[in-house]
Order: C-alpha cells, then structure tokens, then sequence
C-alpha cells in the first residue's frame, strides 16, 4: 500500500473533526499512520482510520458515556480514541503521560470523566484514582490486558463492529454545536494548579484551516509524532493538521530513537521544541568539529550561500554526508513552544532544512502566529494566522506590552473556574501574559514572560531568556536558568543555573575538579557579561550535571526550579 507522489491538495475549510473525518475518505489506501511493532513497521491506511473511529464512536453513543480520558504514548489508539469520542458529541481529556498517580486522581476528579482508555503501565494510577471515588465507569486498555474489569482496546472495536453490523447505528444522527466545550486540556502547571481549558471543535478546526497559508503539506509527506500528544501543539498540528493534508504520522519510539527514527521512515516533517533540534544540532557539529571537517563544511557553506545568491539551491546535494547523519529526507521543521538560538536557526537553514516558528497557548488552539516561507524576520515569531487577530496592549515607549490575540481559535473558557477566564478573556481578546511588539510590517516579537521578567530594584527590566541564549552558546553548557536573588534589602544579583555536558566540559577544559570547572566556567560567563549592560551581568553561577525539572514539553520549570535552589539554602 503506496504514497501518491507529492501533489499539491484541495485545501477546503473544516468546521469539526466529523468534517474532518469524512475528507479521511478521500485519501482510502494512503497511508495515515505508521508505528514499530516486535522492530517490525506496521501501517494503517486511511480508510482503516475512518472504519475505527466509527467503531469507538458507536461504542460511545450506545452507552452513558459523556467524557473519556486518554493517557498513554504516542500511538495509533490514542488517536482513534480522540476522533472517536468528539466525532460522536462526547468530551475527550487528554492527560500528560509524565502525570503522577496522585495528579492522575486529581484530574480524573476535576474532570468528570466516566471513562479512561490507558496504556497498560497506568494500571495501578487508575485502579488508585477508582479507589479515591473517581467516576470512572469503564476502564479501556490500549494494551492486551487480561485484568479483569478492563477492557482490552481490541474488543472495544469488536463491540463497535457488531453494534454497526446490526444496524442500529447513531453516528450518522450526531451534531456538533461549534460553541460547545468538546476538548477539556490541563495546563502544564509550570507555575500554579494547572487550569482545565474549555476547547470546540471549531476552535481548533479554524487554526487548522488556517495552517495552509503559512505551511502547505502534501499527501506525500511523513511526519515524526514526537512530542506528547495530550500537548495541542502537537496533537493539532502533527496529528489533526497532518491527516487533515493525507500526510503520514510516524510514531517515534523514544528520545533516543529521535535521530533513528527520522532516518528509518524517511521523515520530511518534523515538529519539534528547540531543545531537541539545539541538542542535535550540537552533536552533528561535534562529530564533524571530531573528524577535521569543519573547514571544508564553512568552505561549502560559503559556496551554497554565494550559489543561493544566484538563485541556485544546491544545499541537499552539497551537505548529503551531513545530512545522512540527520535524515536526507528532511524538508522543514516546524517549531514553537519557546523561542530558539539565531546560530541554531541559519544552521538548519544553511543545510536546506526549512525552519518555520509558530507561537501560541493552548488557550489559542494553540497557533496565534506563525512564519511562512515567504514571511520570516530573524528574532520574530511570525505573524498573525490569517483568522488571527493581534494587538499590543497598554505599549511603553519603546511600544512592548502584553500580547493580546483574538479569533475563532480563542478557548471557550477555563472550567468551573470563571474567576481565572475573566482575568485571561476580555472583550473576545485573549490576554498571554507574554510580553513584546509588533513591527511595522506587522511581524512580532516576543521580549518575555510576563511572569519571567526580572525587576531590579532600579526598575529596569530584564528578559531572563536573552542571557540564557548566550549562556548555552558555550560549547559543554546543555541548558540553564537565569533569575534573579536578593542578596540584601538593596541589592539584587543576577544569577545563573548552568547544566553541564560532563563529557563536553573534559574535552573543553580537561580532567579538572568541580571547584576548579566551577572557576573556569566563571570566567567565560565574565566574558559573557562585557558584552552586556552591567544591569544584565551575571554574579553568581550554579553548576550541576542534573537536568532542569521540564514539562513534557521541555519548557522548564522555572518556579520549581527556584523553590529547589531556596530549599538547598
């Protein structure tokens, strides 16, 4: 079962996932998922897709069933659960897989579901949520499970086949109210209580149809599903916008198995954090630093970019030994959730490999802007998707203030919590709590977190990520957090979390230890600060080789971080 070549497709507007699903008829014996099983690629075609969903769908309708929650990786059930249970009216809840067993509880509680369909390793988390006086009617297991009370996801199916064989089908009767909450999304809770957002389908359908005039994809396409999916950046654009174009969704093995995993299925999309194209990024440039090649890649490279004045792109063909290393079949990357390294960026670029930013919350469905091939702007994240709406509210001199944005993508609201939607939702705009301006061109940029700024007792202000951008240019640096402490009733220094490559650190400095790489790291960090406002300097480092606390999206956290630091005071 083949691929059509790559052709351009009918980009027709969508108002729910049943539109949605019914377009999945179109592309029949296309391939709409892949996934590794017993190291063997399996592949399900489309029409397969749309004759499961159904199945889940009619399972729904012919019980009490009103919410379902989802937890588990990456995978072809999950996926069939999501467009089964919306595409028959019912609410799904996506849950971070990273969840604890007691968050796990709490959530279930929050929710309101009635029904959980898990990966098997979740088992105990939901039997204990059960146990806590959750409303978990029916447990479904993705896996084959023989634990008695629980479902297997097989028979699941088998239950819809029947009920469709015998004729008394209800799916064809459902409507969908583009007002209604269809989506329930916990917050990653990287500062507070995460708050549950009130998704429509028609709010993440209108981001969908509005990809197409940034970002076009084709039926030929394949794209790696590496981030979670319970995150809605990756759920719709990966998985809702991915289908919605007849692409393939590859299901990644693992962290590990990135790199891999491109290679073997042949990977031309790729969405992606900055995290994980800056470590590869980082290991690419390593290897070939390793092997004494780096000055015949800068010689290429100046060739390419003397070639690309000349309108002659030969980057795929110039830089293929490089490329094999990463996957030659790459053509863009899109990436959003936080902002990335310039160098990273024309690196990319410089071996043919599209970058594209995007920006939004998953209040926003989760796109407010995004670059195109044609618009980008190096520092900028884009500009507004064509149904979106963007203004600065309450601009300083220099015309920064909060990011508002406004369109059908905007959340129908925070759940059982008015006090916290009324503080976000104002007349229609949705207010970010990112800070920044837009050009005249209409291109904006972000300077923060509203949250992150600093504020030095001088009142000036300081966006932590810019000097975190320097710091991680150092060659043995991971990651790192810049934040600030008071160090007396007057005075507050800046100060700086470093996570260390120890392999790296060795190779740059030596066999030294810690209180000497404690030393020699300050000293770079000193030639950091000479090219910065004194305001900016950095006066205090942390060194450490364990990782920041992350959520599932690699975006750190940075309260927790700071609660840490306090602690081991």
């Amino acid at each position: 079962m083949g691929k059509n070549k790559m052709k351009d497709i009918e980009y027709e507007h969508v108002n729910n996932f049943r539109e949605l699903v019914k377009r999945y008829e179109g592309f029949g014996d296309n391939i709409a998922f892949k996934y590794k099983e017993n190291k063997e690629i399996k592949e399900v075609t489309y029409r397969k897709c749309v004759e499961d969903i159904k199945k889940v769908a009619e399972v729904v309708l012919d019980s009490d069933i009103k919410r379902v929650a989802v937890i588990g990786n990456n995978r072809y059930e999950w996926c069939i659960t999501y467009l089964g249970v919306t595409t028959a009216g019912k609410v799904i809840v996506p849950l971070d897989k990273a969840l604890t067993n007691t968050e796990i509880e709490k959530l279930l509680q929050r929710s309101k579901a009635d029904v959980i369909v898990y990966d098997e390793k979740y088992q105990e988390a939901v039997d204990e949520a059960i146990k806590q006086g959750c409303n978990i009617k029916y447990k479904v297991c993705m896996d084959n499970s023989e634990t008695e009370g629980v479902l297997k996801f097989s028979d699941l199916l088998e239950k819809g086949r029947t009920i469709i064989e015998s004729g008394k089908t209800k799916y064809d009767s459902v409507e969908i109210n583009d007002n209604q909450m269809y989506i329930m999304l916990f917050t990653s809770g990287t500062t507070n209580e995460p708050k549950a957002v009130m998704l429509s389908q028609k709010n993440i359908c209108s981001n969908i149809s509005a990809y197409q005039y940034n970002f076009r994809m084709y039926n030929s396409d394949t794209l790696l599903s590496f981030l979670p999916l319970h995150h809605t950046f990756e759920c719709s654009i990966t998985f809702i916008y991915g289908t919605y174009c007849g692409a393939t969704i590859a299901f990644c093995e693992g962290l590990r198995y990135i790199a891999a995993n491109l290679k073997e299925f042949k990977i031309t999309v790729f969405v992606a954090v900055p995290l994980v194209l800056e470590t590869m990024a980082k290991k690419i440039k390593k290897a070939i630093a390793d092997s004494g090649k780096q000055g015949m890649i800068d010689t290429i490279t100046k060739i390419s970019h003397a070639l690309l004045k000349c309108h002659i792109d030969l980057r795929k063909k110039l830089f293929k030994p490089v490329l094999k290393q990463l996957d030659e079949y790459l053509r863009v990357v899109l990436y959003g959730a936080a902002p990335m390294d310039k160098a990273t960026i024309e690196w990319y670029n410089d071996l043919g490999i599209e970058l594209i930013q995007g920006y939004g919350l998953t209040e926003s469905s989760p796109v407010l802007t995004a670059e195109s091939s044609e618009r980008k702007r190096a520092g900028s994240i884009g500009i507004p998707l064509q149904n979106v709406q963007i203004k600065i509210d309450n601009p300083d001199k220099n015309g920064v203030g909060e990011i508002l944005g406004k369109g059908p993508n905007i959340m129908l609201g925070y759940y059982e919590n008015e006090e916290e939607t009324k503080k976000v939702l104002k007349d229609g705009w949705l207010h970010t709590g990112d800070f920044g301006y837009v050009d005249d061109d209409g291109f904006v940029y972000i300077t923060g977190r509203q949250s992150d700024i600093i504020v030095l007792r001088n009142g000036k202000n300081i966006y932590p990520q810019e000097i975190e951008f320097l710091i991680n240019k150092l060659p043995y640096v991971e990651e790192n957090i810049v934040y600030a402490r008071n160090k007396t009733k007057t005075d507050t220094v800046l100060c700086a979390k470093i996570v260390y490559n120890k392999d790296d650190l060795v190779e740059h400095f030596g066999e030294k230890n810690e209180k000497e790489y404690k030393k020699l790291i300050w000293e770079d960090i000193k030639n950091i600060n000479k090219d910065l406002p004194t305001f900016k300097h950095v006066k205090e480092i942390i060194i450490t080789d364990e990782p920041l606390e992350k959520t599932t999206t690699q975006k750190v956290k940075r309260y927790a971080e700071m609660k840490k630091m306090k602690a081991s005071k």
